[in-house]
């Protein structure tokens, strides 16, 4: 270690020097009268120079006395080994030698005016502690020294000299270079790191912190030193970073990653993990902590929303309705509840049996293979049917919807299944529903055709009993004749009843459990991207209705609904009980007054522009029931048919609201149909008749019944003829038989044309199908309508008794 003499010392050792040099000055000149004196003076100078060199050599401080032009009087082993030079190089050497080279302590290189020599000469004064690095010639790194520089001044007061001393102070320089290197590195790596490091002396006070500490905490630099826990710990976290602290004071063994929760400057809590550590001194002693401390509220977050997450998942997997297979190598690594319950099988069977064991034979194969290609990344229909077998060998319809994931590392596929077998059961009847209409079309179609041959069967066969002579075995036959034509025209009224035909199967049912059991079907109708919603209160009126029929009515209304949403899109079904007063009606003649259950459709699909909203119940204009679902024109006519009412409201972009009033019943009403006597003779009559009729066999029944009762015939095979027939026959027409089937114009078309030619004429409306195919032409004004096959006294009492009401 380098010895620094004090300023002291230093100047009582140039005090003696000078002291003695003044002494040797004396006898010098004491001396000087005589050889003998003479010698003896040189003597004692000598001795006493002796000393003073000795002095100076023994010195463990560099000695240099520079002159008044600063050269080098005197110099010490000291300086000469400090300096790297010899006695001999450094007598008689100027401040202003090239060969010196000093430095500043930031290692500038320092002018000649800034050596130490220089600075005492101009200033007169002396100085103290002044650092200079030489550059050695025998030296790659600089030699540090530490100087003062006093000036000697003569007894007139002139600067005669400057006594400068040093000491070579490189180790400490670069001891004090190394510290700090060291110093500066641990800081920047206390500011780098996104911990927080801390120090604590035994009373608890902050001494020392990095950056990330600041932060963390909340506070500015000048409040955290020498605060205490108390000021961002609670209660409880002090007590338990007491407890650390204290096992780590009494051990010396470290404590790492603790949690606790400490208060930031702004009250917001943070949750940290410390790691602490005992800090001593140079000698051992115990003075305090240091720590680390790392942040972990996000991770705390992150943990409990996964948690969260995986609780939320966890309660969706184990409570789906869906059952939901992880498969992999062809087993299940992981069923849910509702897989197990699905299968019969527990999930340790599961993971032990081919996945293949659960489906049908028929749909191995297919299943097998579209497994494979999924997991080999061909890109197949996301969802498909088939057939799986449980535990108890009792099969049932799933369908499956699958994706690829990763399963410990490698590829498996994720599994929804869902139980489809009553929809496919729903679907079944559907399809068996819709086969039935189309039989029953067909079978109006044939009754029609029966009818109209049975109406002239039938009336020949009365014409000829009028005819023959009242025998009994001609009585007999016509008898047995006539038995097998009302079999027949039972069969066809029964072929009308299963065709419909417009009368319908009516029922007394609850709108809000039809709709609710019907949902099934429709469900399965409509695209899964649509969400269908329904408000279907219990207290909503009963109706009376066919239930088939009002069946198809929603379907189509709901089917159109669903072509009308691109994409994803609601659909929302609800019933309400609707009150009409006079009022309402009379604005809508449709409806009567009274109760009406309503059902209405919403949907947010892409609604319709004014053109279309008045063609949609024009026939035709939509799709067709059959094979698509039934057109809203059929809509209409089915809700009609049912005396009730359907408006659409619907703006373009903005969705539709189809709304349908059904009349409500009481339920308890019990409906009796009159039994009506019918009359058994055949009244004559007189007038002209109009018979629109294209079926030649029924037209001359017609004929013959007509003449024989007294009635005068105009005759029409088609629609065409009879409107030219009612506009130029000159003389009265008193009625007109129309049927509603002809081969130019449609029987409803016809009437009003014949109306407007004869508007006091009176109709009877005829026809092969019931009533209910007459129903817009009785509801214009036609006065009645009679079935065929009629008999001859059927029609003859129907004609007198509209002839008769005038």
């Amino acid at each position: 270690m380098d010895t620094k003499p004090t300023y002291e010392e230093l100047e009582k050792t140039i005090k003696e020097l000078e002291r003695r040099q003044d002494k040797r000055r004396e006898k010098k000149a004491s001396y000087g009268q005589g050889l003998f004196q003479r010698k003896q003076a040189e003597e004692a100078l000598k001795e006493s120079e002796k000393e003073y060199r000795s002095t100076l050599n023994d010195l463990l401080v560099g000695v240099v006395v520079h002159a008044s032009d600063t050269s080098i009087l005197l110099s010490n082993p000291e300086a000469t080994a400090i300096l790297g030079l010899t006695n001999e190089q450094m007598s008689g050497k100027k401040t202003i030698d090239p060969t010196w080279h000093f430095v500043h302590e930031d290692s500038t290189i320092m002018k000649v005016e800034d050596y130490p020599v220089s600075k005492v000469f101009s200033t007169k004064k002396p100085l103290y502690d002044y650092v200079v690095g030489i550059n050695r010639p025998d030296r790659d790194y600089v030699t540090w020294v530490i100087v003062n520089a006093i000036p000697v001044f003569s007894n007139n007061g002139e600067l005669e000299k400057v006594v400068v001393n040093f000491v070579d102070i490189t180790t400490r320089k670069q001891a004090e270079e190394a510290l700090r290197e060291s110093e500066e590195k641990y800081q920047t790596i206390l500011a780098s790191i996104e911990d927080s490091y801390f120090e604590v002396n035994q009373r608890g006070e902050i001494t020392f912190f990095n950056e990330s500490f600041s932060k963390i905490i909340g506070y500015p630099p000048d409040e955290l030193m020498g605060m205490k826990n108390d000021k961002y710990l609670d209660q409880k976290s002090r007590r338990k970073v007491f407890k650390m602290f204290n096992a780590v004071w009494k051990t010396g063994i470290p404590i790492k990653l603790f949690e606790y929760e400490l208060i930031r400057k702004n009250g917001e809590k943070r949750t940290v993990q410390t790691s602490v550590s005992l800090m001593t001194d140079e000698n051992g002693q115990k003075v305090g902590f240091r720590g680390i401390i790392r942040d972990v509220s996000y991770n705390k977050l992150m943990e409990e929303a996964l948690r969260e997450s995986e609780e939320k998942y966890r309660l969706l997997i184990e409570n789906a309705n869906d059952s939901i297979f992880i498969a992999q190598d062809e087993s299940i690594k992981f069923p849910n509840p509702k897989g197990v319950e699905m299968t019969g099988y527990s999930a340790e069977e599961l993971a032990k049996m081919p996945f293949i064991n659960l489906i049908h034979p028929d749909d191995r194969d297919m299943v097998l293979d579209r497994h494979k290609r999924k997991l080999s990344g061909e890109k197949l229909p996301a969802t498909y049917n088939f057939k799986m077998v449980n535990k108890a060998r009792e099969e049932f319809w799933v369908q499956l919807n699958t994706v690829i994931i990763n399963w410990e590392g490698r590829p498996a596929t994720l599994n929804f299944l869902r139980d489809i077998t009553e929809q496919k059961e729903l679907e079944a009847q559907l399809q068996q529903t819709h086969k039935m209409e189309a039989i029953a079309t067909l079978a109006g179609g044939i009754a029609h055709e029966f009818n109209n041959a049975l109406t002239g069967v039938v009336g020949n066969i009365e014409l000829l009993e009028m005819r023959l002579p009242d025998n009994k075995i001609v009585k007999e036959h016509t008898e047995a004749m006539k038995s097998s034509s009302h079999r027949m025209a039972n069969l066809t009224s029964q072929l009308l009843a299963y065709a419909r035909g417009g009368r319908y199967q009516a029922k007394t049912i609850s709108l809000s459990d039809f709709v609710e059991n019907t949902l099934p079907i429709i469900k399965s109708n409509i695209d899964p991207s649509i969400r269908l919603e329904t408000d279907l209160p219990r207290d909503i009126f009963s109706v009376e209705a066919d239930p088939a029929q009002i069946q198809m009515v929603l379907s189509a209304v709901v089917s159109n609904s669903s072509e009308a949403i691109e994409g994803e899109g609601h659909i929302r079904i609800t019933a309400s009980n609707k009150e009409i007063d006079a009022a309402f009606a009379e604005n809508h003649p449709e409806l009567n007054p009274g109760s009406y259950a309503c059902l209405t459709v919403e949907d947010d699909g892409k609604g319709m522009d004014v053109e279309t909203l008045n063609k949609i119940f024009d026939p035709f204009y939509t799709t067709k029931f059959m094979g698509r679902g039934l057109g809203m024109a059929a809509v209409y006519g089915i809700v009609r048919n049912h005396d009730g009412w359907i408006t659409v409201d619907s703006e373009l972009n903005k969705g539709t609201i189809i709304r349908i009033y059904l009349p409500a019943i009481e339920t308890e009403e019990v409906k009796k149909e009159a039994i009506v006597e019918s009359a058994t003779e055949m009244p004559k009559g007189e007038g002209t008749i109009l018979i629109i009729e294209d079926e030649e066999m029924v037209m001359n029944v017609i004929r013959a019944v007509l003449e024989r009762l007294g009635y005068r015939m105009l005759e029409a095979e088609t629609g065409r003829e009879a409107v030219e027939i009612a506009k130029t026959f000159d003389g009265d027409i008193d009625l007109a038989l129309l049927d509603i089937k002809l081969p130019d114009i449609r029987g409803d078309k016809v009437y009003p044309l014949i109306m407007e030619a004869r508007p006091n004429l009176k109709v009877i409306v005829c026809s092969g199908y019931s009533i209910d195919t007459a129903r817009g032409i009785l509801d214009a004004g036609a006065q009645a309508f009679i079935q065929k096959p009629f008999s001859v006294k059927e029609i003859s009492q129907k004609l007198r008794e509209i002839l008769d009401k005038g």
